[in-house]
């Protein structure tokens, strides 16, 4: 069974792991720390599990989660927090409301995919909160298992993550969208624009981008059915692709939403909104 889930916090590394690993077990989408992205994620994705992956928040911005986690134990949406000992227990105190699944970040990934894929099956079969309690229990026995592997190859991969500038590709036909977006991003990421979803791809048969910020609504083939095809082609079916739509109505949001991007953006584009957009997606 593949499972939904919802991603946030600052630890950037982890939620692209996310992205590029576990396209068998999860359906992953990811959402800044805004409450009212969170609760729009909650409402139209409804996910199977949230995932706070920590790296110095701090008590205040923990505290604010209060309300969030709220609402996920309403739903009875179980909540993984995956960080340091200081750090989730830093979590325990700032939002008492919530009892979260805690993982050592140390862990390697496959372990932390494992913890969460395990807990996720037995919630499912016992549909009780002593699941949740079981697991979290187990998770803190056993986390010591694999640290050393863990820290090695956290260490690699942090190293090589922070020499690399990301790359973001930009898909509008709209020149005057595609030079706003390129004059604002270019400080940050190497930023290459293409009007039309076959110059995207033809891009793509050639060049590698670490996302692309996709308009839902072009002339010719439409958003939805570039990103069929980049999902479709074993070299970019991994690709994180973040839509840039001018659609509101609720039924058309729940569309786009179905097509599984890493995010969509309503036009006109918050600049603010896209950056941190982008820096949950790929850092």
């Amino acid at each position: 069974m593949k499972y939904k889930i919802l991603i946030t916090g600052n630890n950037r590394n982890l939620v692209s792991q996310f992205f590029d690993n576990t396209g068998q077990r999860f359906d992953c989408m990811a959402s800044s720390d805004r409450y009212v992205d969170i609760m729009n994620h909650i409402k139209y994705i409804q996910p199977d599990a949230f995932i706070f992956c920590l790296n110095g928040e701090g008590v205040d911005a923990l505290k604010k989660f209060t309300g969030i986690g709220n609402e996920l134990s309403r739903k009875k949406i179980p909540v993984f927090v995956i960080s340091d000992q200081k750090e989730c227990s830093q979590f325990e105190k700032a939002v008492t409301s919530v009892k979260a699944v805690i993982i050592d970040k140390s862990l390697a990934y496959r372990n932390i995919e494992e913890k969460i894929a395990r807990a996720l099956e037995d919630m499912r079969r016992l549909g009780t909160r002593k699941a949740t309690s079981d697991m979290a229990a187990q998770i803190t026995a056993d986390a010591a298992e694999a640290v050393k592997e863990a820290e090695k190859i956290m260490s690699r991969l942090e190293a090589s993550e922070a020499d690399r500038r990301k790359h973001v590709l930009v898909v509008d036909d709209d020149s005057s969208v595609l030079k706003l977006i390129k004059n604002y991003l270019s400080g940050r990421y190497d930023v290459a624009t293409a009007k039309s979803g076959k110059v995207a791809m033809k891009f793509l048969e050639t060049k590698k981008t670490d996302l692309v910020l996709l308009d839902y609504e072009m002339p010719g083939e439409k958003g939805p059915e570039v990103l069929s095809q980049i999902r479709n082609n074993i070299n970019t079916k991994n690709l994180p692709v973040v839509f840039l739509t001018g659609v509101t109505d609720k039924e058309k949001i729940q569309d786009v939403l179905a097509m599984k991007p890493q995010g969509y953006l309503l036009k006109p584009i918050d600049m603010m909104k896209l950056s941190s957009t982008i820096k949950n997606v790929i850092g």
